[in-house]
């Protein structure tokens, strides 16, 4: 996850039951999630009902955004990437975050712009240090 997004680097991970290897990622980036939301209280909100049932909610929307809806997007701003020298591409991640605040409406919210912008770095940062320090690790032991 060098981005918002959910994604997995199948390279290198070793394999075990793909539902086991997808909720150890779930079940990490919604830790992620709700870390960030957290500390950024005034910028990140999920509902804490249930037991964390929102932010297990929001990564699984962010997860299927992300392989659905940020390809289309990221091709059609390539060119605008391009020229921006990459530095429009965290701006694909923000409208990844909105749309699942519309989708999720009051139970998760993302709030300000230039914060958003910050957050969604942050969580990139956040999510690939979860997916290549933590889970690799915690896979890599399954697997023995």
């Amino acid at each position: 996850m060098g981005t918002v997004v959910i994604e997995e680097n199948h390279q290198k991970r070793p394999k075990i039951n793909k539902f086991l290897d997808w909720f150890i990622h779930v079940f990490g980036y919604t830790l992620v999630l709700i870390t960030v939301s957290i500390v950024f209280d005034d910028t990140v909100y999920i509902d804490n009902q249930f037991f964390g049932l929102w932010g297990i909610l929001a990564v699984i929307i962010i997860f299927i955004l992300n392989r659905t809806v940020k390809p289309l997007l990221f091709w059609l701003t390539l060119p605008l990437t391009a020229l921006t020298l990459g530095l429009f591409y965290p701006i694909v991640n923000v409208f990844v975050l909105k749309l699942t605040d519309w989708i999720l409406m009051g139970h998760f919210e993302i709030h300000g712009t230039f914060m958003v912008f910050i957050v969604s770095i942050i969580i990139s940062i956040m999510n690939a240090i979860m997916d290549n320090v933590v889970i690799d690790t915690l896979l890599k032991g399954l697997k023995k």
